[in-house]
């Protein structure tokens, strides 16, 4: 059976991967364990992998480590009774008990939603610190071959400069006293965490820093900023803005962002850092909506403006410029192949509809 019989698009990307350069990675006869595999890239991670397995015969033992089982079987659905992925059921902010060997680890369990970290900005940190100490003991227990822990592009914050690209080595400031700064604080914590165990422990994890992600597979109520422009274009409503929209970032598009992942894996240097984003998506959230309005929404919507005084309540960063520079992952043989405006298409192709639901 495929691995997203309900989705043509995101079963697509799966095989476009399959028959990419990961195919020929070290994966035969691996235990994978991946956290976080219900999220949007956890389970596009697991799927990938078992679309891997299936395509190449690779003899992977895929390990989806997720807190709910009901949900991870609405994720996962038939493919769980294939035999080549087992879910294991536990909590990151706990020690983390599974028997079995583990070859390679993903740790991409965290919160995703801007409003948690202002509403819960102690259990944002306590996550992200917690479980990711879980995580590499456990990686450190196992002796893994490789990890990727799945940071963002929060923690370089506000850059100190708004012209050039920003690489790894490059960092700006972040308010500790604003509680939105849990998810970022929190994030450069962890890395720094990371960087100790790869030291003193010699765990060979690496960082991906991963730019705002998207593609195919998006749940329809996703509530972030590019899922609800989306929205508004498919059913038909003005998009509104609760800025200026100056704010200029980089995305990735969901398949390019896991083979991204995978590369970092195989491929990276342990205790180092990779952006992960498509350089040439850079554009100001302005833009995007006003790219949304005329692709998605066949220009029968517009851009509205509705500015309050205070809009801390929505958790929405300080307003910069970020240019992420991609060139050292690119270094490793990777590329990014989908442009922000597929992106857009084939998130809303097949996958998406109108009436509130995935089809």
């Amino acid at each position: 059976m495929t691995e997203s019989p309900d989705n043509k698009v995101l079963q697509e990307d799966l095989e476009i991967l399959a028959d990419s350069d990961i195919g020929s990675m070290d994966w035969h006869d691996a235990a994978v364990f991946v956290t976080g595999a219900t999220g949007l890239l956890g389970s596009q991670i697991v799927k990938a992998l078992a679309c891997l397995n299936r395509v190449k015969n690779a003899g992977m033992h895929i390990l989806a480590f997720v807190r709910s089982e009901e949900k991870a079987r609405t994720v996962f659905g038939a493919l769980l009774d294939r035999g080549d992925v087992e879910l294991v059921i536990g909590d990151v902010n706990m020690p983390i008990s599974f028997t079995g060997k583990v070859d390679y680890l993903i740790h991409g369990a965290s919160p995703t939603s801007s409003r948690y970290f202002v509403t819960n900005p102690v259990e944002t940190i306590y996550t992200a610190v917690d479980g990711a100490k879980n995580i590499l003991e456990f990686a450190r227990e196992k002796q893994v071959k490789g990890m990727v822990y799945l940071s963002s592009l929060e923690v370089y914050g506000t850059p100190l400069k708004e012209d050039g690209l920003i690489a790894e080595q490059d960092y700006g400031m972040i308010d500790p006293l604003s509680v939105r700064s849990s998810y970022s604080e929190g994030k450069r914590l962890v890395e720094c965490l990371c960087a100790s165990y790869a030291k003193e422990y010699h765990v060979p994890v690496k960082v991906a820093r991963l730019s705002q992600t998207f593609g195919a597979g998006v749940d329809y109520q996703d509530g972030r900023v590019f899922a609800e422009f989306a929205r508004c274009a498919t059913e038909k409503r003005d998009i509104v803005l609760h800025t200026q929209g100056r704010t200029v970032r980089s995305y990735c598009y969901t398949r390019d962002a896991v083979s991204a992942i995978f590369y970092i894996l195989q491929k990276g240097g342990a205790g180092e850092a990779y952006n992960v984003t498509n350089m040439d998506t850079t554009v100001s959230i302005r833009e995007m909506a006003e790219l949304v309005c005329k692709t998605i929404g066949e220009s029968e919507i517009k851009v509205v403006y509705d500015i309050p005084e205070d809009v801390s309540a929505f958790g929405y960063n300080p307003e910069m410029v970020i240019r992420l520079d991609a060139g050292r992952l690119i270094s490793l043989g990777w590329k990014a192949t989908v442009g922000l405006e597929e992106m857009y298409r084939r998130m809303t192709t097949d996958g998406w509809n109108g009436q509130g639901g995935i089809v």
